[in-house]
């Protein structure tokens, strides 16, 4: 079996891993590369080989980063199928051409504007495209083995998302586990991610691989950072992912409303993505922690923005309020309209909720730039920034080696990916001291022969 690094390696985004057996080839991921420009430009250059040559991709979860570039793949030749959850399905139906949309509205504006270096800007992929490879997936339930020519495949819970999986892969001779993204086990609302079991190989991300998550109680946090906000009587801006992010932020603001730990004040979900995932988190109960009864009341705490009119009217008032938009690295979508009106004043508060990839807005908010360029303008940033990674719904450094030494028997290796150079190359290090794991971080485009030597088992 050969594994070859087309993504993910050496940054949290773009994960692409491609496996080759006599002849059978497939993609585990395909996501899009966000932040850093150099990075970004990766998705203009397709894979290093002929999309047409992949017999199947197996998707581990919905994130952009992860699924982002199925669209330009099967534009580009793929014709095979896409294996996921049900869950995962249902929220690629509303995330891609979600992502395609906001290109194309990217693309449009900046031709109008003229602020583009490119004559005509184009979006990476379009509406169409996206919708043309919603037809090639296919439903996979999870710890159901499947076979994909030399390979057969198991998904297993990874926490995290509605419908997050780690994939274990073999082709009869050895096998290897993809964690995807690794949830928490304390997580407010997921369930916790399945243990690893006995692999021969691990590829496991890094995100938070240098850091362990505060034990701060995530909902007196942000109970502190609106009663500060309203009590200067500004609004709290959350730019939010629509997946997962979203709903946990509710769940929270919905608790300390009803626990009169605040005033209660209106909150606003202005994402037509976030508020179609929010329906789906309705509607999958059983993926989460959550009865219907709670999922509906928790839900019923915000008001859902459709159009584009009430989302202007939105951004045209200065009320005490909550408003959570996509996206949420602030890389697109209407959180920019909020943000070019709500960074300039200081009574107002932008609360970051998580990790930002160097290189994304988010990021330049978190190290307290004084403007900001959204538009092709510069906007000042007087509003408070504030960033608390205790919404996370990645597992820390605690997290992930704590999934990695459940591991039955020592992997032959484990390839630390997903993660910025630090964070990598921190779980590369505990990995071989504290489990004795042989380890790496794989560099990008970086290929490995995967063996079929024996192994022992944790001692």
């Amino acid at each position: 079996m050969q594994l070859t690094f087309l993504g993910g390696a050496g940054s949290v985004t773009g994960s692409k891993y491609l496996l080759e057996s006599k002849g059978t080839r497939i993609l585990v991921d395909c996501g899009l590369y966000q932040g850093i420009k150099s990075r970004r430009n990766r998705n203009w250059k397709g894979l290093a080989i002929d999309p047409s040559t992949i017999d199947a991709v197996l998707l581990t979860h919905a994130h952009i980063d992860h699924s982002g570039m199925l669209p330009a793949l099967v534009r580009d030749g793929f014709s095979g199928p896409i294996f996921a959850t049900a869950p995962t399905i249902q929220l690629c139906k509303i995330l891609l051409p979600d992502a395609a949309h906001i290109q194309e509205e990217d693309a449009s504006y900046a031709n109008r504007k003229g602020f583009s270096r490119h004559d005509p800007a184009l979006p990476l992929y379009t509406m169409a495209d996206a919708e043309k490879c919603l037809h090639q997936f296919r439903a996979c339930p999870l710890e159901t083995r499947q076979t994909i020519g030399e390979f057969s495949f198991r998904m297993q819970r990874a926490g995290h998302i509605l419908g997050a999986t780690s994939i274990e892969v073999s082709d009869g001779h050895c096998s290897i586990l993809f964690s995807g993204d690794l949830g928490r086990d304390d997580d407010l609302l997921m369930f916790a991610p399945t243990p690893p079991r006995s692999p021969d190989y691990v590829v496991v991300e890094s995100t938070y691989g240098d850091r362990l998550h505060s034990d701060e109680d995530p909902l007196e946090a942000l109970a502190i950072v609106l009663e500060q906000t309203l009590a200067r009587g500004g609004i709290l801006l959350i730019p939010s992912f629509a997946v997962g992010r979203t709903q946990t932020l509710l769940y929270c603001l919905h608790e300390i409303f009803r626990r009169k730990r605040t005033a209660t004040v209106p909150v606003y979900v202005n994402s037509p993505m976030a508020t179609s995932v929010t329906d789906l988190f309705r509607a999958s109960a059983q993926e989460h922690r959550l009865d219907p009864d709670q999922c509906a009341e928790v839900c019923r705490v915000a008001r859902y923005v459709r159009s584009v009119d009430e989302s202007r009217e939105l951004g045209s008032r200065s009320d005490p309020m909550v408003i959570l938009s996509a996206s949420g690295m602030a890389t697109g979508g209407r959180i920019l309209h909020h943000l070019k009106s709500l960074a300039p004043g200081p009574r107002n508060t932008i609360l970051l909720p998580g990790f930002q990839a160097p290189g994304t807005r988010g990021d330049a908010l978190s190290r307290g730039v004084d403007t900001i360029k959204l538009h092709g303008i510069r906007v000042p940033v007087r509003a408070q920034i504030t960033q608390l990674d205790i919404f996370s719904a990645h597992a820390d450094q605690s997290g992930i080696l704590g999934w990695l030494g459940q591991c039955e028997r020592r992997p032959r290796r484990v390839f630390v990916t997903h993660g910025e150079d630090v964070p990598a190359d921190t779980i590369r290090q505990l990995s071989e001291e504290r489990l004795r794991f042989p380890a790496c971080v794989p560099d990008h485009g970086e290929t490995f022969q995967l063996s079929e030597t024996p192994r022992a088992k944790v001692p």
